[in-house]
């Protein structure tokens, strides 16, 4: 009975798939995870010892609602320095509980019942769901293996309709480690001022780069930085899942929509967590983000792994050059992604999420993330070939 009370819009929002995979594989034993996109890596020392410190010292109170202003001007410094991007600390940034609620209030700040919003496929799981909470409409722009997973102006035109109002996109891509090179990120911001349409870029994965590829900024474009709104926090760079640290960047008109949700909703992102960016910003600016660059390195080594041992496999698989995921074709095996990811799990314990929680464009793939140890990597690796073997003997 209880169930009629439950709003329509939220009960017809399927449930991550993410976790629902994350949830099975706590009933195995000896399970091996490539399905949760979570760095393998402890937040640094530093940033932890300023975590405690300011516990003893009794800081443990709210926060202005925007942030710690210092945290603020160093974010500032950063997106100058690292993205020649520039925003003003007082009036354009807002610090938040991860990019997660960067993402859905930025939405909610924008989006008027009605609105489509173009997004990029495949994407992040929480992209469409979030668009539909704010009350508007999820349009999925699929980008194709051919294309790198680039999103073109083509696709984008192919989608675009009267009741537009927004493009958003996750580049490095989150699931398919594409990296936006200059002309397609350009394609974007033509489309953007054309229509006169606002872009959402999540550049939570900016600084995991490999192979000299680069990833610029949409808000560093000509004239876009009045049109964009970027997202980005420290989960993924610095190390930080668990201490849920985010932030928003606009211009101060929709930076201050965002700002009227988050003090109603939220108040402040935790004062520790704030503490802990901030000294992960401070000491970057010090040694040239070591720290960053350690981890990148690492990745890469464990991206050319995970590339070179789907080869080997016979699994064609578009290389990736940013964050720290790939996504391979599985359709050699006949199976649909849910299918092959249930029975990987259940008959070898490797998790790995299927490509179509992330769009329809994604049925056929896996996503497999790398941010783990490489003998648990070389093991899965091990487990999976035994698992097509098998099914190529079928």
């Amino acid at each position: 009975m209880s169930q009629r009370f439950v709003s329509r819009r939220i009960a017809d929002v399927p449930p991550s798939a993410i976790r629902r995979f994350f949830d099975m594989a706590g009933s195995v034993e000896n399970v091996i995870s490539l399905g949760i996109g979570e760095p393998d890596f402890v937040t640094p020392y530093s940033s932890r010892d300023a975590m405690i410190n300011s516990l003893l010292d009794g800081q443990t109170q709210y926060t202005a609602n925007p942030g710690l202003l210092a945290l603020r001007q160093e974010i500032a410094h950063y997106l100058a320095q690292r993205f020649d991007i520039h925003y003003d600390p007082e009036r354009e940034i807002l610090v938040t509980v991860g990019a997660s609620e960067a993402i859905d209030i930025a939405l909610r700040a924008v989006v008027e019942p009605g609105d489509e919003v173009l997004i990029s496929e495949p994407c992040f799981v929480s992209y469409g769901p979030c668009v539909t909470f704010a009350g508007g409409i999820p349009v999925a722009v699929p980008c194709q293996p051919e294309e790198g997973f680039q999103v073109t102006a083509k696709a984008l035109l192919q989608h675009l309709t009267a009741r537009t109002k927004a493009i958003l996109i996750s580049y490095p891509n989150n699931p398919t480690g594409a990296v936006l090179d200059r002309a397609h990120l350009e394609q974007v911001a033509d489309v953007a001022r054309e229509h006169d349409l606002l872009v959402i870029s999540d550049e939570i994965y900016n600084e995991l780069i490999y192979d000299g590829h680069a990833q610029g900024s949409m808000a560093a474009l000509p004239e876009m930085a009045r049109r964009c709104i970027t997202i980005n926090g420290f989960s993924k760079a610095f190390a930080m899942t668990g201490l849920r640290i985010g932030y928003v960047a606009a211009p101060a008109a929709i930076l201050g929509a965002c700002a009227k949700i988050h003090q109603y909703t939220i108040m402040c992102a935790s004062r520790q967590s704030q503490v802990a960016a901030l000294r992960a910003l401070q000491k970057g600016r010090q040694d040239g983000y070591a720290d960053i660059e350690d981890m990148r390195q690492s990745y890469d080594r464990r991206r050319r792994l995970m590339y070179d041992a789907f080869a080997s496999m016979g699994l064609d698989c578009t290389e990736p050059q940013g964050a720290f995921y790939a996504f391979p074709s599985i359709r050699s095996t006949g199976l649909s992604s849910e299918t092959f990811c249930r029975r990987l799990l259940e008959e070898q314990a490797v998790v790995c999420i299927p490509g179509n929680a992330f769009g329809a464009v994604g049925e056929g793939h896996i996503r497999c993330c790398y941010a783990t140890g490489v003998d648990k990597l070389l093991a899965a690796f091990e487990r999976m070939q035994v698992f097509l073997d098998s099914l190529r003997r079928n």
